[in-house]
C-alpha cells in the first residue's frame, strides 16, 4: 500500500496538462483576481468610465448654458430700459408709453 507523499499529488494528476503547469495556473488565478475580485475590477472600471463620459457630456452642456446666460445678461444690460418700459410700464415724467402687442 503506497500512500503518496503529497496528498495534492493525486488531485493534481487528474487535472488537464495545462492546469498542471504551476506558472500557467498562477497566471490564470492572478488574472481572475484582477478581473473579478479586486477592488478596481473590470466591471468597476467600466462603470467608472461610463460615469466619466456622462460627466464630461454634462460639463459641455453646462458650459454652453453658461455661455448662453452670459450672452443674455449682456443683451439685457443693453436693453434694460426698453424692458422696464415694456413690462413694467415705466416712463419719464413728460412722456406717454404705448405698448402694442402682436
Amino acid at each position: 500500500m503506497a500512500v503518496p507523499q503529497n496528498p495534492w499529488q493525486a488531485l493534481r494528476s487528474k487535472l488537464p496538462r495545462t492546469l498542471q503547469n504551476r506558472y500557467y495556473l498562477a497566471t490564470v488565478i492572478f488574472l481572475f483576481f484582477l478581473i473579478f475580485i479586486d477592488k478596481n475590477d473590470l466591471i468597476t472600471q467600466i462603470k467608472l468610465r461610463r460615469a466619466l463620459n456622462r460627466l464630461e457630456d454634462d460639463r459641455v452642456f453646462y458650459q454652453q448654458k453658461i455661455k448662453e446666460a452670459r450672452e443674455e445678461a449682456e443683451d439685457f444690460e443693453l436693453t434694460k430700459e426698453n424692458y422696464a418700459r415694456e413690462h413694467y410700464y415705466m416712463k419719464q415724467n413728460n412722456e406717454d408709453v404705448f405698448v402694442i402687442q402682436k
